[in-house]
């Protein structure tokens, strides 16, 4: 049987890491730009946008997308 865990690219990443990865990269500006959400483009801040992306899930799965477009362009770099 195939480990699951082997299969999703996120399996033991946080929310929280995700944003602080996806901010060292890109910035409040370019990220906000990227996913034009209100968490990221006015007054933004980790703690803010970590609660609104828990709530929704449409947001989240932006988030998660973008992480992983980065993750494989740092890996094909």
């Amino acid at each position: 049987m195939t480990d699951i865990r082997q299969q999703d690219p996120l399996h033991g990443v946080t929310l929280k890491a995700m944003l602080t990865d996806l901010l060292a990269e890109y910035g409040w500006d370019a990220l906000g730009k990227r996913i034009n959400i209100k968490c990221f483009t006015h007054d933004p801040s980790i703690a803010s946008s970590l609660k609104f992306l828990r709530k929704t899930p449409w947001a989240r799965q932006k988030v998660e997308a973008l992480y992983l477009r980065m993750q494989w362009t740092r890996s094909k770099g």
